[in-house]
């Protein structure tokens, strides 16, 4: 399994248009055949700070979600609603 995080921190004034385009795009994403685990969370801290969390079933999983309507529609209407965000990162997890 690979496990994606994806951290931004939003405009103020976008948090709740965000979050609701976001929740498509969750929801959406969740229903993949190749999906474990797919959300969004908000910073405890700082509610600017939101953070996709998600566990796909393998590389294949993630370029098919990677090329599903909903994703790129939905990402770029994303990206100006940001103030900034990290690179996503993909991990695998290590195992004993």
């Amino acid at each position: 399994m690979i496990k994606i995080v994806a951290r931004s921190i939003v405009r103020p004034e976008c948090i709740q248009q965000y979050q609701a385009l976001a929740g498509e795009l969750v929801e959406k994403s969740q229903a993949e055949a190749g999906n474990v685990s797919y959300t969004l969370n908000q910073s405890t801290k700082d509610p600017r700070v939101h953070c996709f969390l998600e566990i796909w079933k393998d590389q294949a999983a993630i370029d098919f979600h990677n090329a599903t309507e909903h994703f790129t529609r939905i990402v770029p209407q994303l990206r100006p609603m940001r103030e900034s965000s990290d690179p996503v990162e993909l991990f695998t997890e290590v195992s004993w």
